[in-house]
């Protein structure tokens, strides 16, 4: 990566403490997280697990790789209209910013965020001012966050209407959790839309400014609190609920994959109710543990946890993660190469003028 890509300190310069070890913390969540999915292995049955994994074949991982092409294209499509009407990009680069920002937060050594500031730079090579590829890239993850707490929500409430003491008690730490969510998030909408503190303004503009440095240009009208007021701006409600609801409708296509895994490997009993709960808090559990790249060894301790209130057992569930990080090497792969195509080719894009 470069160095606006990590934020690193320019030469003859040395980073405080505070940022060496904050670049430190993806590593070592990445160590943890591989020593925890080792355990989960080595404490049951390894070819167990593997035949489970087996019976899902060919057609079933397809299906699988599929669905997430399918969910990767509606969150490109939502961070698109974001922006409509603002730039004068197309959804396509968008879409494939989108594999990219995936690919490298699946595959890379890098905190859950990473591929979105590396998103927000690749925009700029279309031509996009920083300051709006800034403002776009927080209001597209606050909209991803959102939707995903209202996702989790619902398997909350699906949760709750399980019968036994472990189902209550996990629904009840779960609505805990999300009603912490709530206000985390309520605050990060007013920091966008009402100016909020000073000095993540100015945090987040010398990010823009970073962004402006490697292809797009500054806004003569203001930074990024002038981009996410236009952003916000009330008369784009339209375009801004779409968003929301495509990156809604992309949470719940994810259930699709645990249901047609299961089919697969044989769990019948298994419903598309039950599969949204398994997917909606598996994926607040990994949001919960976002250092670790990936969400190693938490994503497979999430699946055995959730898996048993549905009498799924821990070779299965495992199996079950596994069949879900496909995708990720399927998919995550070509978009780290297309990463590096797009930068060895950025000399030669046609930048569009920036939209009035």
């Amino acid at each position: 990566m470069t160095v606006a890509e990590t934020g690193a300190a320019p030469a003859g310069t040395r980073p405080s403490l505070g940022r060496r070890l904050l670049r430190r913390v993806p590593l070592l969540g990445a160590v943890i997280g591989v020593v925890l999915a080792l355990w989960l292995v080595a404490a049951n049955d390894v070819g167990a697990v593997a035949d489970a994994f087996g019976r899902v074949g060919l057609l079933g991982i397809a299906a699988v790789v599929l669905v997430r092409v399918l969910i990767i294209g509606l969150c490109g499509v939502a961070w698109a209209r974001i922006l409509t009407g603002l730039v004068a990009v197309a959804a396509g680069p968008f879409v494939l910013l989108r594999f990219v920002r995936e690919g490298v937060n699946v595959l890379l050594p890098v905190a859950s965020v990473g591929g979105e500031v590396l998103g927000a730079r690749l925009l700029t090579f279309w031509g996009v001012t920083g300051a709006a590829s800034a403002a776009g890239i927080l209001v597209d993850m606050f909209f991803q966050v959102v939707t995903q707490a209202l996702f989790a929500l619902t398997g909350v409430v699906l949760l709750s209407q399980l019968e036994g003491e472990q189902a209550a008690t996990l629904a009840a730490w779960c609505a805990k959790g999300l009603a912490l969510s709530g206000v985390v998030l309520a605050a990060f909408f007013a920091v966008q839309r009402y100016g909020g503190a000073a000095f993540i303004e100015r945090q987040v503009s010398a990010l823009a400014r970073r962004f402006a440095a490697e292809g797009g240009t500054a806004p003569p009208s203001g930074g990024v609190q002038a981009a996410l007021d236009a952003v916000w701006d009330r008369r784009r409600w339209l375009p801004l609920t779409q968003g929301l609801l495509l990156h809604l409708a992309a949470w719940f296509l994810g259930a699709l994959e645990i249901w047609i895994a299961l089919q697969c490997i044989g769990i019948q009993g298994v419903t598309l109710a039950e599969a949204v709960v398994l997917e909606s808090l598996s994926q607040a559990i990994k949001s919960a543990a976002f250092p670790v790249p990936s969400g190693l060894g938490v994503q497979e301790g999430g699946f055995v946890l959730l898996g048993s209130l549905f009498g799924i057992d821990p070779h299965t569930a495992l199996a079950l993660s596994l069949v879900k990080r496909v995708p990720d090497v399927v998919l995550g792969l070509p978009s780290l190469m297309a990463w590096q195509t797009i930068e060895a080719r950025r000399g030669l894009m046609v930048k569009a003028p920036p939209a009035t």
